[in-house]
């Protein structure tokens, strides 16, 4: 099912012969390093490095399903297409060498695909902002009206949010773009340590510092946590779409596109399919995390327990999170905004939204702050129960118009109040 998922791009990344074709430019690296210490004769690298290898998945799966090892069967299996130049393949080397330092690389591959869909989405989210940096809507906390706010405003909640996302997968790429030619346990028994660094300088990667058969799995599982927290903000944004389309608020309207159907029984119906596709397979990229979090712990130098589990993880969360930011991105370049609406959603409680510009108002005439909140939710909450005019409760109270003139009492229902700062928040993103 996760092929529906998965977009052609992250897909080659992850495809099986992409993972060999990695393998072999590992393996490749690591001749041209022992040629270049003396150790094969550089002619024999010349001659492996114009072979024309192909990455045979059929027989690559072939061996492996005789021996029962992946990279014995991929070595064997690029040896037979070889000459005698074949037995310099993996020489000194443990299969984790080769797999972790090709993981690392492959991550990379992944990660930068992640931030050219960040990149894009954050470009639509910020053309959106600036659309609508002066579209009224109302500002809601606990699911209730507050205050004023404009979409414009909302958006660059959304844009700060992603820039702290590019921040901290450019630091989970770094993170794992690391590898490893350190042998069986770590020690370098079978190999000389120049040959990391002049792999890892090859494939632009970084020595692993110290590793043991493996590298270490917190690197992995920072990678994964990161692309969790990416998937969290996907889920807030799609959730906060989902709740301003519900009929009775219908403030803006994922794209429903001509031929769509919403039910096959209700032909009315327009569902925010895509929002909520997206809040559910995020839940899929988190419990992933924890699977990365758990293969932190491995047995002395090495077990097996994190490997079966990270064939599945890190390639899944690469395709979700990948795809769902495309699919997010498509939501938010086609939203449908509905600016008449978030006007009659703005009075609809009849003025109380300005009831703290009421408040305030009257402590600066010298009421104190206790009196002030009492008379003002008096009001408040009168207006709310039997559905009067909030102003007009004001302006017929006088402990009110005995410290404020009518014109100060309009003044307080002025929605310019509430927007007058935003333009320095719009400036901080370029809007």
């Amino acid at each position: 099912m996760l092929e529906r998922y998965t977009r052609p791009e992250m897909g080659r990344i992850w495809s099986l012969e992409n993972k060999y074709r990695t393998w072999w430019r590992v393996e490749v690296a690591i001749c041209e390093a022992w040629a270049e210490l003396g150790v094969i004769p550089r002619e024999a690298v010349e001659k492996i490095k114009a072979a024309e290898v192909k990455m045979d998945v059929a027989r690559f799966l072939e061996i492996e399903a005789e021996v029962r090892h992946d990279v014995i069967a991929f070595v064997k299996g690029v040896s037979e297409q070889l000459g005698e130049e074949g037995e310099y393949i993996h020489f000194g080397m443990t299969s984790y060498d080769v797999v972790d330092t090709a993981l690392g690389l492959l991550m990379g591959q992944a990660a930068d695909l992640i931030g050219e869909g960040l990149l894009q989405l954050r470009e639509v989210v910020r053309e959106r902002a600036r659309e609508h940096k002066d579209t009224l809507m109302m500002g809601r906390t606990h699911g209730v009206h507050a205050e004023p706010i404009t979409l414009g405003f909302k958006l660059c909640v959304w844009l700060a949010e992603i820039d702290r996302h590019r921040e901290r997968l450019q630091a989970a790429r770094q993170a794992i773009s690391v590898g490893k030619i350190s042998g069986a346990v770590g020690t370098y028994a079978n190999v000389d340590p120049r040959v990391e660094r002049l792999v890892c300088a090859r494939l632009g990667l970084q020595p692993a510092p110290v590793s043991t058969q493996i590298v270490q799995r917190d690197r992995h599982a920072q990678f994964l946590c990161t692309l969790a927290i990416l998937a969290g903000s996907l889920e807030k944004f799609a959730t906060e779409i989902r709740n301003l389309q519900r009929t009775e608020i219908l403030e803006v309207e994922e794209p429903f596109r001509r031929g769509q159907r919403g039910s096959s029984a209700m032909p009315h119906k327009r569902n925010p399919i895509v929002c909520e596709r997206i809040s559910g397979l995020t839940r899929v990229v988190r419990a992933n995390a924890l699977a990365a979090l758990e293969n932190i712990s491995t047995w002395h130098e090495r077990d097996l327990t994190n490997s079966s589990v990270e064939r599945i993880i890190i390639p899944d969360s690469c395709c979700l999170i990948d795809y769902l930011l495309h699919r997010f991105t498509e939501v938010m370049r086609s939203l449908v905004v509905y600016p008449e609406r978030m006007r009659r959603n703005l009075e609809q409680t009849r003025g109380l939204i300005f009831s703290q510009q009421v408040m305030l108002a009257l402590t600066e005439k010298g009421l104190s702050r206790e009196e002030a909140y009492q008379i003002v939710q008096g009001h408040a909450l009168r207006a709310w129960e039997r559905g009067e005019d909030f102003k007009a409760l004001l302006l017929r109270d006088e402990r009110v118009t005995g410290v404020l003139t009518p014109a100060e009492i309009e003044g307080c229902f002025d929605y310019r109040h509430h927007t007058r700062h935003l333009p320095q928040i719009y400036e901080r993103f370029g809007i």
